[in-house]
């Protein structure tokens, strides 16, 4: 390990993905000094036919805050795709429509490639000059945890994290941006609750035989929720990005083929699904398998803040996980930047502004999803009848539905 003094800087960023890249920026743009720390990807040229096999729906509030960013304009615009309207069927008669328009909005929301705003983050993080330290997390010391005799005596007065190279970062407030299995948030002791939902997210990109006309499409069934993100077209034609969330035995059924096999049974299969609704659907790719589970941390510490997926997850049927993210680096950044010149960025006080600030809607969003999550998978005949009826419902009430869509538009 290096014998020398540790970086001082007043915030440090754990984490180089969406949701740390974004914080790093977002700080520098407000004038805040931050370290950004974690390795630096490198991008290759994309090609029209291969996509990046995680996407997002990015909604209009968090579309307005990478664009305050000077990002969204750097996307290339024929990578994107506008939602226009979604369906949303249940599992008996229930059928919800909503179209951008009910609400006099654009749209509802934007299709990106997760490799797409990862790449422009990055490009505008360099581009700014921030302090970038590409190595990894190794060592998290909270304040008075080091070694008064030691030559690094000064970090007994404030938290320091050392990399796996031996570099000393002491700052301020560290911020956790850094996944789901945040290694700073488990060094730091943060706890974080955990319920795993027994259900796998089935990942890929499927060719359909008829247009998808910018329409997201979502079905509720026994066996899960699939959703369909309309997609730029290829050469083959419209394209669609599944995202399939199965119980863990089918799921793991169906990873277990062949590939050859797997491609022909997702097609039989969504075929059934979706009655046919997109035409015959065939796979582009590999499928990708992600785990699901509802956490949700205290959002702060001693001089420590999370961020993103290191401070929740939420099921992913309202597609809303990143926007989420963003949302907390959008509060994150506001309440650091208006803070009173006497406190510092990791003031206890300034970390309690940020958690009440996200408090609301992170809960909010954790009542929606894991309440349509519980409604969907209890099978007993009364709960299917009333929520198809209750589907039924919004669908002829307009008022309710400017109000649904200005929600996921937040």
């Amino acid at each position: 390990m290096r014998d020398e003094l540790p970086m001082n800087t007043p915030i440090v960023v754990c984490g180089t993905g969406i949701v740390g890249l974004a914080t790093a920026l977002a700080l520098a743009r407000r004038g805040q000094q931050v370290t950004l720390l974690g390795p630096r990807q490198t991008f290759a040229p994309t090609t029209s036919e291969a996509f990046h096999p995680r996407v997002y729906a990015i909604s209009p509030a968090s579309q307005r805050f990478l664009a305050s960013l000077g990002v969204w304009n750097m996307l290339d615009a024929q990578r994107l795709t506008a939602v226009q309207a979604m369906e949303i069927h249940g599992d008996g008669a229930g059928l919800v429509n909503l179209e951008a328009w009910q609400a006099a909005i654009p749209e509802l929301a934007w299709i990106v490639e997760s490799g797409e705003i990862e790449r422009v983050l990055t490009q505008a993080v360099q581009i700014f000059g921030l302090n970038w330290v590409t190595e990894k997390f190794a060592i998290y010391s909270k304040a008075g945890d080091t070694d008064r005799s030691a030559p690094n005596a000064s970090l007994q007065h404030l938290p320091c994290l050392t990399t796996d190279q031996g570099t000393v970062l002491q700052a301020e407030l560290f911020i956790a941006a850094d996944g789901a299995q945040s290694p700073l948030r488990i060094a730091a002791g943060l706890p974080v609750e955990v319920k795993p939902y027994d259900v796998t997210a089935i990942v890929a990109h499927l060719n359909c035989t008829r247009p998808h006309q910018g329409t997201a499409c979502q079905w509720f069934n026994e066996q899960g929720v699939l959703a369909l993100l309309p997609m730029p077209d290829t050469q083959a034609g419209s394209q669609v990005s599944l995202v399939w969330s199965l119980k863990e035995a089918l799921a793991q059924e169906l990873l277990a083929l062949p590939a050859s096999e797997q491609a022909t049974q997702v097609s039989v299969r969504l075929a059934t699904l979706t009655a046919g609704r997109l035409g015959a659907l065939t796979l582009r790719g590999p499928l990708h398998a992600f785990p699901l589970s509802l956490n949700q941390s205290p959002m702060v510490g001693e001089r420590i803040a999370l961020a993103g997926d290191a401070a929740h997850r939420v099921h992913p049927l309202a597609g809303q996980g990143l926007n989420l993210g963003l949302g907390d680096v959008e509060a994150l950044v506001s309440v650091l930047a208006q803070r009173e010149a006497f406190r510092s960025a990791g003031d206890a006080m300034v970390l309690r502004r940020y958690r009440r600030a996200r408090a609301e809607p992170v809960l909010a969003m954790r009542v929606v999803t894991d309440g349509l999550h519980r409604l969907f998978e209890a099978q007993s005949a009364p709960v299917g009848w009333l929520r198809n009826i209750g589907m039924s419902a919004v669908q002829r009430l307009p008022m309710l539905k400017r109000y649904l869509i200005a929600q996921a538009s937040r």
